[in-house]
């Protein structure tokens, strides 16, 4: 068995890769290390996947034979775990979800205590104790043997925290939402109605096989589409578990992370409520974004992909903003994580404050254009592609020929067997033929 856990907890095809029996072990491991020790509760939220019920069974049973009740929240989004972690005084939230992912996937991720994802140490240990197989000695009997208590009033205390984050409401608002069939199909339309929004709904309706089917931010071509048709005034798009959003304008353009960060950032900064006028990204941040803040008298730090590693920075050094362009917002003053919901009321909030329509605020930054390709390679070798040297002196070779009005990023896939290749730069087409030349090239020496 390889490495458990990934960019965003473990992930795998259920019943296949991610199986009862591992996330039974991996229910004992990650209590007995998460508890240290302490009598209490786990919270456990899950996406709208069939195959959560399965996994969710084995998880719980496994929590539960460590000693620590499981308060199981149902279907919830992530960001409404990560916050109930905290207000229910749990040792930890877990989520059952593959995200943005197929629906053959799913996935486990933990918090902490305080709401924040695991970090890698603290991974390792869980990891340790289910791929060495080590016993836990923990083995509570009779009356100590934990137990479930179901939790129906989860989604109303997530849905008041998010109303607290705003004044007023929005009356005279069209929205429009794509739910994705995901975690957010209920919570999303009920908190935009009690908000007084003029709101039309779509895919939200989860049958446990429908989730991101050609919908949801990874499909955001319906949401545009719906938009138009409908004459709204922004457009909502969510992921499976609804801890990244994607928006679309009035016009029916994408408003994606990077010009939510550019929004929202410059509201905040012009209110005295960005700290050290600092937001932070990731190093697939568009160039476009880095322009617009320099000119604004703003400053951007940037961390690898994955929203932990942006939250990590921003607790560092006590920034209040960040996010990723794929919608990962982290708004901290609010909650511990990416909050796709939470980002569509800020957003909205500011469109009402300032006045303007969205496409008024989309079009604040002009992005750089963006090729992403992805390069097929031989799983063991996707986290060693620079030690390749023919790899190495192709990207550097790349990199000279744009002369700083470019650039060119490569990543393993956290979850595939991939490594993918970004390009950024002023020409779309040249930009695109490099990227599929580089691919290629990488495909062809570790593929």
């Amino acid at each position: 068995m390889g490495k458990l856990f990934g960019t965003d907890g473990i992930r795998g095809i259920a019943n296949k890769d991610l199986t009862p029996e591992l996330a039974y072990k991996v229910g004992r491991a990650g209590a007995y290390i998460l508890s240290k020790g302490k009598k209490g509760k786990i919270i456990v939220g899950k996406d709208t996947r069939k195959s959560g019920d399965m996994l969710e069974a084995a998880l719980t049973a496994g929590i539960c034979s460590t000693g620590l009740d499981v308060i199981s929240l149902g279907i919830i989004p992530t960001p409404a775990v990560a916050f109930l972690t905290k207000k229910y005084d749990a040792l930890a939230g877990v989520v059952i979800s593959a995200s943005h992912n197929p629906i053959e996937y799913n996935g486990i991720k933990f918090f902490n205590e305080n709401g924040f994802k695991l970090n890698d140490d603290i991974e390792g240990k869980i990891e340790n104790l289910i791929l060495k197989d080590k016993e836990i000695s923990l083995r509570p009997l009779k009356g100590d043997i934990g137990k479930t208590i179901i939790d129906n009033e989860a989604s109303e205390y997530y849905m008041n925290h998010l109303k607290s984050t705003i004044e007023g409401d929005f009356k005279g608002i069209k929205i429009a939402i794509d739910c994705g069939n995901g975690a957010v199909y209920n919570i999303a339309p009920q908190l935009l109605k009690k908000l007084n929004g003029d709101v039309i709904v779509i895919n939200n309706n989860p049958n446990g096989v429908n989730i991101n089917v050609e919908c949801g931010s990874t499909n955001p071509s319906m949401i545009q589409s719906l938009v138009l048709e409908t004459k709204a005034d922004i457009g909502l798009s969510f992921d499976g578990d609804a801890d990244r959003l994607i928006a679309v304008d009035e016009k029916g353009n994408i408003i994606d992370g990077d010009h939510i960060l550019a929004i929202c950032g410059t509201y905040l900064n012009e209110n005295q409520k960005l700290n050290n006028n600092t937001i932070v990204g990731t190093v697939m941040t568009n160039m476009g974004l880095d322009v617009y803040l320099k000119n604004k008298n703003m400053n951007i730090v940037k961390t690898a992909v994955g929203d932990r590693y942006v939250i990590e920075e921003m607790l560092n050094n006590e920034y209040v903003l960040g996010g990723e362009q794929s919608g990962h917002i982290i708004f901290l003053e609010h909650n511990t994580t990416g909050d796709g919901l939470l980002t569509a009321l800020q957003l909205i909030d500011v469109m009402k404050k300032v006045g303007k329509k969205a496409s008024e605020l989309n079009n604040i930054i002009t992005s750089f254009p963006q090729v992403l390709v992805n390069a097929k390679v031989k799983n063991e070798l996707k986290n060693s592609y620079l030690e390749n040297e023919e790899i190495k002196s192709e990207i550097e070779k790349i990199e000279d020929m744009f002369h700083g009005e470019g650039r060119v990023v490569i990543r393993p896939s956290g979850t595939e067997p991939l490594v993918r290749v970004m390009i950024e730069g002023k020409d779309g087409e040249k930009i695109e033929k490099i990227a599929k030349n580089l691919a290629k090239f990488i495909e062809d020496r570790i593929g």
